[in-house]
This record gives structure tokens, sequence and C-alpha cells, in this order.
């Protein structure tokens, strides 16, 4: 694989709306109506511990930033020609087998709680296979 044409064929806004595709899904996932309620108990989070954390532009800053350089990695993992069966594909396994086990082994040494490690797990999988979707299905 050409890198440079790689680079040069690379659809950028793909990778800004796949980037973008994390928050919109993130705030659904992490919200009251999914998982949300059940990620504050697990943390032992309130309303009133959230907000004595880093400034929220600071977290969804950094935030943003992780996202684009994981939809930027994306894209030249799956390079210029794949499709969307290629980009849906490319994002289970990365979430899957990349990321998820990543996660599964801190929870593991960490004696972490399992129910923490299936809703993030879970965000991974559904976020990787919708940035996989727009990164190769956007030509």
């Amino acid at each position: 694989m050409d890198l440079g044409n790689v680079i040069s064929n690379m659809n950028y806004w793909a990778v800004l709306v796949a980037a973008l595709s994390t928050f919109v899904i993130g705030s659904l996932w992490y919200s009251p109506v999914l998982f949300g309620n059940k990620w504050m108990e697990l943390n032992g989070f309130t309303e009133e511990t959230l907000t004595k954390g880093l400034p929220m532009p600071v977290v969804f800053g950094s935030s943003f930033v992780a996202s684009l350089l994981a939809a930027f990695a994306l894209a030249l993992f799956l390079g210029s020609s794949a499709d969307m069966g290629m980009g849906l594909f490319a994002g289970f396994v990365i979430a899957v087998f990349w990321i998820s086990t990543s996660r599964l082994n801190n929870i593991l040494f960490e004696q972490g709680k399992p129910g923490l490690f299936l809703i993030h797990a879970g965000y991974d999988i559904v976020t990787y296979l919708i940035m996989g979707a727009i990164i190769g299905g956007w030509h």
C-alpha cells in the first residue's frame, strides 16, 4: 500500500463525520436513555462528582481529538478503495479483537467491574462499526 496515495485520496470529510459520530453515539450510549445510569452507578459517580473533574471543554475537546485520531487511523487502515462492507468488517475486527480485548485485560488485572467492560466494549463496537461504515462507504 502506498501511504502517500492513501493520504492524498483520503476523504477528510468522512474522517471528520466519523469522528463526530462518536459524540452522537456517546450522547445516547452514556445517557439515562441507555447505559448512563448504570455507568454512573458502577463508577460511583453522581451528577455533583461529575462536575468536579476536568472542565467539560477539556474533556470534550480531548475526546474529539482522540476520536479524530482514531477515525484518521481507521481511514489509513482501510485505504481509499474500501467499501462500506469492508469498513464495517474492519470496524468490527478493530473494536472486538483489539480494543475490547485490551479493555478486558485491564478489567482482569485491575479487578474491575465486568459491567463497565460490557458498557465500554459495546460502545466501542457500535462506534467503530459506524465509523467504518462512514469511512468505507463515503467516496
